[in-house]
């Protein structure tokens, strides 16, 4: 029997590498649009990583893997976030797990409410397709998220454009603050 070594892998002290892991990067001036104020931050300001891998076509039954690096900043007091979505396919669901770090996932019906659950080391989510979902450093560290999603959920960020969260997560003196969107 052949041995082969895993094309991939998962640092969980660091992220992962591989001829098939892409990267993408979010800089502060691809990000301004989802914070509620333009921060004094400078333009190529990384504010997070995504890792990802993926194998087999965009299909039922295929999956991927990520890991999200969401670094410990603020924009005009906002903590840093990823930019949330739904799925295109509201019918697929998503495992987040935490790695490191500490913040919130954001999560939010078709009706609107909003609510969070807390993230950190050995946290798994269950996210329901039919919620729109992002993630929220609230730490000092960078906060590490692993995922795993079907290769066919897509992505919705225009129905988040359309519907935005129903809140804002600010530190405030060290504290958080949660800010109702119509309270901005």
């Amino acid at each position: 029997m052949k041995v082969v070594k895993a094309p991939v892998t998962f640092d969980i002290h660091s992220v992962m590498e591989g001829s098939d892991v892409a990267v993408g990067t979010k800089r502060y001036k691809d990000a301004k649009s989802f914070f509620a104020k333009v921060g004094d931050l400078d333009e190529n300001t990384v504010m997070y990583d995504v890792y990802s891998y993926t194998k087999g076509d965009a299909k039922r039954g295929n999956l991927n893997w990520g890991l999200t690096v969401l670094h410990p900043l603020c924009v005009a007091g906002e903590c840093n976030m990823t930019r949330g979505h739904w799925h295109e396919d509201r019918d697929c669901a998503e495992f987040y797990f935490g790695v490191s770090g500490k913040g919130l996932l954001m999560l939010m019906d078709e009706e609107g409410n909003t609510w969070a659950e807390e993230v950190s080391e050995g946290s798994l989510h269950h996210i329901d397709g039919h919620l729109a979902h992002r993630l929220i450093n609230t730490g000092d560290e960078d906060m590490k998220v692993a995922a795993c999603w079907g290769c066919d959920a897509g992505h919705d960020y225009a129905a988040v454009d359309a519907m935005p969260f129903g809140y804002r997560v600010m530190k405030e003196k060290g504290k958080l603050v949660f800010v109702r969107g119509e309270e901005e």
